[in-house]
């Protein structure tokens, strides 16, 4: 059309039918998203639509076999729009991508998507916009709208859409979880319209309107009605009395997202279209400009992509490709390690010390796929590969040729060094052996090794199936082709890694311990213990510190800190509470989650506190005024991240990407602070060592901060200021 420059994000190809098929491929990107140039030519190509009287109706495709749209690229989507001077900036910005999708939806000639791979965010608000919704039938293909898990709500329409389609229930359960579908779930829940076989999606969609597809949105209707009623209905108005209690369940109000995306879909469902989205986006922009999307924003999706990619990977070396991983120990850990593996196309040789406990590791192994097999994500022929590539064994002769060795055995040095010294005997120069150990020091169980550089820490986190976070920790003799594969290692089998200096307990177990240590201080103290979960479910955290202590077994952290009280001698001092766990195991068998008694009693569910519990730590304080909520809320946040703090002040950790992405994927850090270093930011350094201070006087030195901190406060200084500042010296 005149007038109308090149586009490189989409291409336009007009078939003898009068069918524009849009083509988008953003160039030199395996994933397509939403920039601002793609942005910038949506308009474009809708315009092209509606004007050229050869175009009869148009399908919306990708060009890239990866998927269709990941979303939007909110590096450069969110900076403009809370980059702008005013309220009324931002709002145009975000307005952008809504204005053009309703002059998609109301261009006046059929509109169809044939969506050839996942669709998250941004990418499935744009095919919402169009008529009809034609998926391929792959189990690799999600859909959905994940945008809360980044502090966020849709912005692209989805809020109204999606709840005209299947109601405010279906939609706020689906938003508010950030859940996925896969294709014939999709059309079961009726967002979608047809599932087709994978290739055949263009066709099915040029079909659809070539059998006279209707140019118009059911809402744009002057007959439709809200599926499941709106706020004024019998049964819709239940949906917004029991879903405010839901949400205030869930969040306890640490996340606004949640909270504005209610009350977009509340007031947008009253009014039509055009108002609906001009609602979502005031409340949107409010959204992103709260402190807790923006952080959340910077570590769960910018810095996390970042480390993703390699970020902290040293620079020179070699990229490599691990194709050969022995795992020593079977158990719950190793055979986790051994799938993920299996997954990742790497051929994995599973040894224990008996041939039935190797067999029982690589039997879990099996549980995990036939999961997958029963849910249409893998075919037989794909099961029976990837159960095939796992050799379970007790011959160390077989590590021969491995790429990679990770030891995975019960936390005892002895041990560790044995299993050392004959894994290396069979492996060649270059190979890597990490340790997965969880708290004993690297440099340490190095002694054991011959080439101490290529000895590594390489922390996984349980289940490794579902946990995204690996601790690559270095000794004082790792060497950089050591670090450089490892993090190839993590990269393949589609982790997340951070990397950290040597120490007891490295980063993330050492600061995890602080918080369920806090949780037995205060039982000491004589918090009831349902107030003391509580409190930790409220500050954000993915559980209680006396469930979490379950959760991880108590027997474990007596063994710990034996080995530690043994490792340390005078220095030792135990954690609080130790006393008490240690009657509960060594007295009274109590190990935790993993036998069915610890703080808490399994044998019912839901499970029930321990009754017991008041005889060895009676109870003084069950009262759960605002105030004192609020302020052991605090206390709890405060002891882990000044523990952090203590971390960078010795070395441990020296990035607050990796501190911030780290301490949420590991032990689940409040995510709407955006991790520990981001908190103390946002609190003011001086405002932080004021308030560590008072729990000092109050509680002991525990929470004294390092002097670097009262310096950076005294100075006006941040981290992430601090770190600009280097990076831009960098480069």
């Amino acid at each position: 059309m005149k007038g109308l420059r090149l586009m490189e994000n989409f291409k336009i190809d007009v078939d003898a039918d009068g069918i524009a098929l849009i083509t988008f491929d953003v160039p030199g990107r395996s994933m397509n998203t939403l920039t601002g140039s793609v942005m910038d030519e949506i308009p474009q190509w809708v315009e092209r639509i509606k004007s050229d009287d050869a175009i009869k109706g148009a399908v919306v495709t990708s060009g890239k076999t990866s998927g269709f749209c990941a979303g939007a690229d909110l590096g450069d989507i969110a900076g403009g729009m809370i980059g702008g001077t005013s309220l009324q900036d931002a709002f145009d910005a975000g307005w952008k991508m809504n204005g053009a999708l309703r002059a998609l939806e109301t261009c006046g000639k059929p509109v169809a998507a044939a969506i050839n791979g996942l669709a998250l965010g941004g990418g499935l608000e744009l095919t919402l916009a169009c008529h009809y919704r034609v998926v391929g039938d792959s189990p690799k293909i999600q859909l959905g709208l994940p945008e809360i898990k980044v502090g966020l709500f849709p912005g692209g329409g989805g809020t109204q859409r999606l709840t005209r389609l299947i109601g405010v229930q279906a939609a706020m359960m689906a938003m508010t979880e950030g859940k996925s579908f896969r294709p014939n779930d999709a059309k079961g829940a009726s967002f979608v319209h047809e599932v087709v076989p994978v290739g055949t999606e263009v066709e099915a969609a040029k079909a659809w309107i070539k059998g006279g597809g209707k140019a118009q949105q059911p809402w744009d209707d002057k007959g439709f009605k809200l599926p499941g009623g709106g706020p004024y209905h019998p049964v819709g108005v239940q949906n917004f009395i029991v879903g405010n209690a839901m949400i205030r369940k869930q969040t306890y109000g640490n996340y606004p997202a949640a909270t504005n995306l209610m009350k977009a879909v509340y007031e947008g469902i009253q009014v039509p279209m055009d108002a609906a989205l001009r609602i979502e986006t005031r409340y949107f922009i409010k959204t992103l400009m709260t402190p807790q999307a923006q952080a959340m924003i910077r570590s769960l999706f910018l810095s996390k992509q970042e480390l993703d990619k390699g970020a902290v990977r040293p620079a020179g070396v070699p990229k490599s490709d691990p194709k050969k991983v022995t795992v020593l120990g079977a158990g719950m850990m190793g055979a986790g390690i051994a799938y993920v593996n299996a997954m990742a196309g790497i051929e994995t040789i599973l040894i224990d010390q008996t041939q039935e406990a190797a067999d029982k590791g690589k039997a879990h192994v099996e549980e995990l796929l036939k999961k997958r097999l029963s849910r249409g994500q893998l075919t037989q022929d794909k099961y029976d590969a990837l159960l095939g590539s796992i050799t379970a064994t007790t011959d160390y002769d077989l590590i021969k040729g491995s790429d990679l060795v990770i030891e995975a055995v019960f936390e005892n040095r002895e041990i560790k060094a044995d299993v050392t010294k004959r894994a290396e005997a069979q492996l060649a120069p270059g190979a890597i052996f990490g340790s997965n150990t969880s708290t004993l020091p690297i440099t340490g169980l190095a002694e054991a090794s011959v080439r101490p550089e290529d000895f590594i820490g390489i922390h996984f986190f349980s289940p490794v199936d579902k946990m995204m976070l690996v601790e690559i920790i270095l000794g004082e003799k790792t060497g950089e082709a050591a670090i450089a594969k490892s993090l190839d290692y993590v990269q393949k089998i589609k982790k997340t890694p951070i990397v950290v200096n040597d120490g007891r307990g490295f980063y993330t177990s050492r600061c995890f311990a602080t918080y369920v240590a806090e949780g037995l201080a205060m039982l000491e103290e004589g918090y009831a213990p349902a107030l003391i979960d509580n409190i930790g479910r409220m500050t954000g955290m993915p559980r209680g510190p006396l469930e979490m202590h379950d959760d991880v077994a108590l027997d474990l952290s007596v063994k710990v800190a034996k080995q530690t009280a043994i490792d340390l001698g005078d220095k030792y001092v135990p954690l609080q509470g130790a006393e008490i766990v240690r009657k509960m195991v060594e007295d009274l068998g109590r190990y935790g989650r993993k036998n069915g008694m610890g703080f808490y009693d399994y044998s019912t569910k839901p499970k029930t506190l321990w009754k017991g519990l008041s005889d060895l730590s009676p109870v003084t304080i069950n009262d759960s005024t605002p105030e004192l909520v609020a302020d052991q809320r605090q206390r709890l946040l405060y002891r882990q991240a000044v523990e952090v703090a203590k971390c960078w002040d010795e070395g441990v950790i020296n990035d607050p990407r990796e501190a911030d992405v780290g301490a949420i994927l590991a032990w689940g850090f409040a995510p709407w602070t955006g991790g520990p270093i981001t908190f103390i930011d946002q609190t003011g350094l001086k405002a932080f060592v004021a308030k560590a201070d008072e729990y000092a006087e109050r509680y002991g030195d525990r929470f004294k901060v390092p002097q670097f901190l009262r310096d950076m406060a005294a100075e006006g200084r941040t981290f992430y200021g601090d770190f600009a500042g280097k990076q831009k010296a960098a480069a």
